[in-house]
């Protein structure tokens, strides 16, 4: 649409309802993007995805509060995204928001990391392997002796 969205077709696309809209707007947690010639204020389709991602957010219990510290930590913590509820993927489990973002997963909050990476960790298993393999351990050598030098236990103890 080239002029955007109004706000009633806003409400229709993303199950926002008009109280949540104008209260978003008025505390400039999410504004209209687009102003018409005559003035009138129109929602992009980026406005959408951020009207939609706070909406499903709210629903999954997170506090309008936390959202609105989320999306401060966002900004600091990744300075290339200017706005966050549309250029990142959020996911809420409780009141706890995770932002996945170029390839990692961390809290919105603290940044602290949640998600490592599967294919590094497969790289880091080969490599180890490899390693293995070109390096054999104490055991393979002398079955049943530790690493740390211990000998095997004795099988009964008993003299014969």
């Amino acid at each position: 649409m080239e002029d955007g969205f109004s706000s009633s077709q806003a409400i229709a696309l993303t199950g926002v309802s008009r109280r949540q809209l104008v209260y978003w707007r008025q505390t400039e947690l999410i504004e209209p993007s687009v102003t018409t010639a005559g003035g009138h204020a129109r929602y992009t389709f980026r406005d959408l995805i951020a009207l939609r991602t706070a909406k499903r957010l709210i629903d999954a219990g997170v506090s309008l509060q936390r959202i609105r510290s989320s999306i401060t930590s966002l900004i600091r913590f990744l300075p290339d995204v200017g706005r966050p509820l549309e250029e990142v993927s959020l996911v809420a489990t409780g009141d706890v928001v995770l932002v996945f973002h170029g390839g990692a997963a961390f809290e919105a909050l603290s940044g602290q990391e949640w998600v490592f990476p599967v294919a590094e960790l497969a790289r880091d298993v080969e490599r180890l392997r490899r390693k293995e393999a070109a390096d054999p351990v104490q055991e393979e050598l002398f079955p049943g002796w530790s690493d740390d030098g211990e000998a095997p236990a004795s099988g009964s103890g008993a003299a014969a």
